[in-house]
This record gives structure tokens, sequence and C-alpha cells, in this order.
């Protein structure tokens, strides 16, 4: 994987389809912890893509953070 805009934007794309898919947060398939950059790139940007679609969702329905956490 080269670490440049395209990977990132379609890193980004993965985290939104993951959450659209129901996947949760911990289900990123890149290990943040890892020695190899690739791996660190990874997680971070597939991680803001699912918190980013999981923020439009709230957005739009402010009712639901509150009903998640009861």
């Amino acid at each position: 994987m080269e670490l440049n805009r395209q990977s990132y934007l379609a890193l980004l794309k993965e985290g939104k389809a993951a959450f659209a898919a129901g996947d949760p947060s911990n289900a990123c398939p890149y290990d943040q912890y890892s020695a190899s950059q690739e791996q660190q790139f990874g997680a971070r940007y597939w991680t803001q893509g699912w918190v980013a679609a999981r923020t439009a969702v709230e957005a739009k329905n402010p009712e639901a953070e509150i009903s998640a956490g009861q």
C-alpha cells in the first residue's frame, strides 16, 4: 500500500462502509500498534472513516446517542 491521498480516501471509504454494514469500531482490519507504517496508516484512516460515518448518522438523529447509552 502506498501512503498517499488515494490510499487515505480509500481507507476512509472502507471505514464508512464498515459502519454502514454494522461493524463495530474495533473491527478494524489494520493494527494501529504494528511496527508496520502501512498498518498504522490503515488503522488511523479506516477509523476516521468509521467515526465520520457514525457522526453523520448521529447528527441526523440527535437522540441516537442518548438512546444508545441507556
